[in-house]
């Protein structure tokens, strides 16, 4: 009797094929299409985007005589008392500073309290709950606009109006609808087992939230982290409405009251660089949170 034998380092490398080999092989012609498509418009936004903001940098070490003579040429000496001139003359270091006070401070508040709110409401049963979930979304269909005659007059009747504080608890009050509706599909998809699993082990309430639900949630809370941090760094409508304190000044107005101060005369290249330290904390915020933005929820309840 004869023996057949088979070559498996064969069997298995064909079996244990490449994954770029094997779409390559599964993909179609219209698949390449569609490819190619999504490519070139990738491509042509990453240049539209992209290019701007490199002359905008290229202008902040330029002089004013310099950015009208040769707009897109590079600078003939790279000049750094742009920068300087910006952060001490223009007043945008104090005004830098009291925006930071007031996003971050209305980013704690929101994350906080809307994450607590999205996980009882994703979580628990009560009366009520689908009404108050249901107002919570009615307050992203409010226009801006519309309340800022009576925040005037709330903020003036309780002493925060052209405060930090009040511009803080406005911001909060705005994004807070956004991050319950955000937050709440992702408590919502979470496993009970897992909360059943933590009672069992004896924590309460609180320290299930804290501890255990709330770190599985943490790509979630990322990314509505960036969308408010953005959405509130770049708020000109409340502050130019509720905060006409020079002293209390946010980014956005110092920035407009810093184009117009001077008509034709204004220092365009500390303009360029004013333009140039606003841009960088969303930067930041983004590089430091963009590894959360890859996980997944049920990655974080694999673990």
């Amino acid at each position: 009797m004869t023996h057949t034998t088979i070559d498996t380092s064969t069997v298995d490398r064909r079996g244990a094929a490449d994954p770029a080999t094997a779409n390559k092989l599964t993909s179609t012609p219209g698949d390449k299409i569609v490819g190619g498509l999504s490519h070139t418009v990738l491509t042509i936004w990453s240049i539209v985007v992209i290019l701007p903001m490199l002359w905008v940098l290229l202008s902040s070490f330029k002089t004013t005589t310099e950015i009208f003579a040769s707009p897109f040429a590079l600078p003939k000496q790279w000049n750094f008392n742009n920068y300087v001139n910006a952060w001490t003359t223009s007043g945008i270091g104090s005004f830098f500073f009291n925006t930071i006070i007031v996003v971050f401070g209305a980013l704690v508040l929101t994350m906080l309290f809307g994450s607590m709110s999205a996980y009882v409401l994703a979580r628990f049963q009560f009366p009520g709950s689908r009404a108050i979930y249901y107002l919570m979304l009615a307050g992203l269909t409010f226009p801006i606009f519309l309340a800022i005659v009576p925040l005037f007059f709330v903020l003036q009747s309780t002493g925060l109006l052209n405060t930090l504080p009040g511009l803080i608890i406005t911001y909060t009050a705005f994004a807070f609808p956004f991050t319950v509706f955000f937050l709440f599909s992702f408590f919502k998809s979470l496993s009970n087992s897992i909360a059943e699993a933590a009672a069992i082990d004896g924590a309460g309430e609180w320290r299930t939230f804290f501890q255990v639900m709330l770190p599985m949630a943490r790509p979630g809370l990322a990314t509505v982290a960036i969308l408010n941090f953005v959405g509130l760094w770049n708020q000109f409508l409340l502050p130019i409405a509720l905060n006409t304190n020079p002293d209390n000044y946010v980014l956005t107005q110092g920035m407009a009251q810093f184009a117009a101060q001077a008509g034709y005369s204004v220092d365009a290249g500390a303009l360029f660089a004013a333009v140039v330290i606003t841009v960088i904390p969303v930067l930041i915020v983004y590089l430091i949170f963009q590894r959360q933005l890859q996980g997944s929820v049920s990655q974080g309840t694999n673990k």
